[in-house]
C-alpha cells in the first residue's frame, strides 16, 4: 500500500495559506472537518493559557453620534488554535468564525504575523 499526501483542504478565504505542519484535530479547517463561515477578524493574541485556544483583542472605533466623534474600543474573543499553527502572545492573527466549539469559542485561528516582540522574547 503506498502512502498518500495528506489532504489539506482550500477553506476558501483570499490570502491564506494552509500551514506547512499537518496535525490530526477534527477541528483544524485546514486538517480536519471544521467548516467556517460568518467573519473574519484580525486581532492580537493576548494568552495562549489555554489548552489549544487563545484569547485575541480586537480593537476597533466606536461613534458617538452626539459628539459625532469616534472613540477607541476593544473587545476580547477566544479563539481554537490546530496544533499545526504556532502562535505566541503579542502575534496577529486571523480568526474566522465557526460553529460553537465550547461555551466561549466560535472561532478559528486560521493565520498569523509573528511579531518582533514575540520572537525576541
Amino acid at each position: 500500500m503506498a502512502k498518500s499526501e495528506p489532504k489539506v483542504r482550500n477553506i476558501g478565504i483570499p490570502n491564506v495559506e494552509p500551514p506547512e505542519k499537518i496535525c490530526d484535530d477534527p477541528n483544524c479547517p485546514f486538517h480536519g472537518n471544521l467548516a467556517l463561515r460568518g467573519r473574519i477578524m484580525e486581532g492580537t493574541v493576548t494568552s495562549d493559557k489555554m489548552h489549544r485556544s487563545v484569547a485575541f483583542q480586537m480593537d476597533y472605533l466606536g461613534l458617538i453620534k452626539k459628539y459625532s466623534r469616534y472613540e477607541r474600543r476593544r473587545s476580547k474573543k477566544h479563539a481554537h488554535l490546530p496544533p499545526c499553527i504556532d502562535v505566541k502572545v503579542g502575534d496577529t492573527i486571523k480568526a474566522v468564525e465557526c460553529r460553537p466549539l465550547s461555551k466561549t469559542v466560535s472561532c478559528v485561528v486560521v493565520a498569523v504575523t509573528h511579531s518582533e516582540i514575540a520572537t525576541e522574547e
